[in-house]
């Protein structure tokens, strides 16, 4: 958030969210002593369970003295309370964005990240002009580029990727910088910021705040209402639809649409007020890496059920600098490349949009949205009717997601192995399968092949009907060749090799990491194709 919009924004949000909880406390809603209540239990629960700093004895401080405040304050009393809170959280929500260091990064992001990336791999080095290696090899851009570029002029873009790794931010980073597109907000967990290097910049290039930690409703709602105030003064915003990264290792599908939503009530408020560009796109995107960086522990979270009570994990491989750069070294030296692909975009009732940003019909045809957000012929909010928008809006979403899930050969791989595994062990469940790898003393080589041969033409066909991608790069290869090549990759940055060969048996050496990568093909139906494959030639 550039400083001289700060004032503008603490005292709006501020003012909106204080409003529509005191109207709602009038109007038989919740009274304001139950919600401050509300809130403080969620807080002090929040802080039990903190590990002792500075920071946590200040937020301690604060809402002990809330605590004894609110048990006598009359109504004026409690509405200047809760006028503090939620400024206070605006505060610590808001980002510092500079735009003068963002430029100035911006130009050194594409040398710095093109040495980071490329300056171990001596090919590229002694390529002809690769002084500066190009970051195209590392990071490849796909999809609707430049239906994106024109409409960033005709509306504003909210983003909504895909997420398995922070690594993703990095990706996408360099992908809009190199799009010729203005820098977006974003959020960013709370956590991240607890690093002061990292902290510095990404409070300077855009991020703002997210406490995950932090339940309350009261807290949620003044997320949802800066990012929608954010939209309406024309900043382009980032989220991950997803809430998370996937700890299963599989493309999204259960959204949270919470903060999707803020699209739809920013373009109706653009409406009310004619705004020029009223417009708010929704831009789907999928990321998709050969190996990911902290997938031995993500998987691990997902099995053992604790996703959804941590949340968030704060000590990971992304934490530790030393495995960050030990994944640079290895993706570089197999030459891999991350995959960052631009779905079409959508308007915020899950359109289709043509370049000039007109919303069309399932027959291509341009429909005036103006009229779905009117009452009495004034652009106004609905709740249960803007709920099914923003509904609609996510199954399109989702959509997207996997209609341009980009295929690599790590996915083919582990999935036509995992696949076999559990057609060769009907009488082993999932969990005893990861645990044991089945009865199978490996899998023969010649086996695999005719398993990966029927993937690719499954996987062929459904490129055919827009529901996948194949990686360009795998087009006309060889089975032989993307076995090879997903074989390079499991056997170079996790700590145990994922799936090996070993004379003419291919083994799975780490059943968790095989059913990760498996996972990115989920929900598109391959299994009973591929599944009656196996049974078939095992007979």
């Amino acid at each position: 958030m550039r400083t001289a919009d700060k004032e503008r924004v603490l005292v709006e949000v501020t003012s909106r969210v204080l409003e529509r909880r005191v109207q709602d406390a009038r109007s038989g809603g919740m009274p304001l002593e139950n919600l401050l209540n509300d809130t403080l239990f969620h807080e002090r629960k929040r802080l039990e369970r903190e590990a002792p700093s500075g920071y946590r004895d200040a937020d301690m401080a604060v809402w002990n003295e809330v605590g004894r405040v609110l048990g006598h304050a009359p109504e004026e009393q409690l509405r200047d309370l809760l006028k503090r809170i939620i400024e206070r959280y605006v505060l610590e929500v808001m980002g510092n964005f500079n735009e003068t260091f963002y430029n100035v990064t911006s130009n050194m992001m594409p040398m710095g990240l093109g040495l980071m990336l490329n300056g171990l791999s001596p090919r590229r080095l002694l390529q002809p002009g690769s002084l500066v290696p190009s970051l195209h090899d590392s990071v490849r851009l796909s999809g609707n580029l430049e239906q994106l570029q024109k409409l960033q002029h005709r509306g504003t873009i909210l983003l909504v990727p895909t997420h398995s790794s922070h690594m993703d931010s990095i990706a996408l980073g360099w992908a809009l910088h190199e799009l010729g597109l203005p820098p977006f907000l974003y959020g960013a967990g709370f956590n991240l910021f607890m690093n002061p290097i990292m902290g510095f910049f990404m409070g300077n290039l855009g991020a703002y705040r997210v406490d995950r930690k932090k339940k309350n409703g009261l807290y949620k709602e003044v997320l949802k209402v800066y990012a929608t105030y954010a939209l309406e003064l024309g900043y382009n915003n980032l989220f991950f639809p997803g809430g998370t990264r996937s700890r299963s290792g599989a493309i999204e599908q259960n959204l949270k649409l919470g903060l999707a939503g803020t699209g739809l009530e920013a373009y109706i408020q653009n409406l009310a007020n004619g705004k020029m560009h009223p417009r708010v796109f929704i831009v789907p995107v999928t990321l998709s890496f050969p190996l990911v960086l902290e997938a031995e522990t993500l998987i691990e979270d997902h099995l053992k059920e604790a996703g959804k009570a941590r949340y968030i994990i704060t000590d990971d491989e992304f934490s530790r600098p030393r495995r960050v750069w030990q994944f640079m070294k290895d993706v570089i030296r197999l030459e891999a490349s991350i995959h960052v692909r631009f779905c079409p975009a959508l308007d915020v009732f899950g359109n289709e949009v043509d370049d000039d940003g007109h919303s069309l019909d399932k027959r291509g045809r341009r429909i005036d949205t103006t009229r779905y957000v009117l009452t009495e012929g004034v652009p106004c909010p609905d709740p249960q009717r803007d709920r099914e928008y923003t509904t609609e809006l996510g199954k399109a979403i989702s959509r997207s997601f996997r209609n341009h899930n980009v295929v690599l050969s790590t996915h083919l791989l582990a999935f036509a192995v995992f696949r076999m595994l559990r057609v060769l062990n009907p009488q082993l469940d999932l969990y005893r399968l990861l645990r044991t790898g089945g009865e199978e003393d490996g899998l023969q080589m010649t086996r695999v092949y005719g398993v990966m041969n029927s993937l690719l033409a499954i996987i062929a066909d459904e490129e055919k009907e827009g529901r996948i991608v194949l990686n360009p790069a795998l087009q006309g290869r060889s089975t032989a060749d993307v076995v090879g090549e997903a074989l390079r990759y499991f056997g170079s940055y996790h700590v145990h090799h994922v799936v090996e060969r070993r004379g003419d048996r291919v083994f799975a050496a780490d059943m968790n990491l095989l059913y990760f990568y498996h996972n990115r093909l989920n929900g598109h139906g391959l299994e009973t194709r591929l599944d009656a494959f196996i049974r078939g030639e095992s007979e």
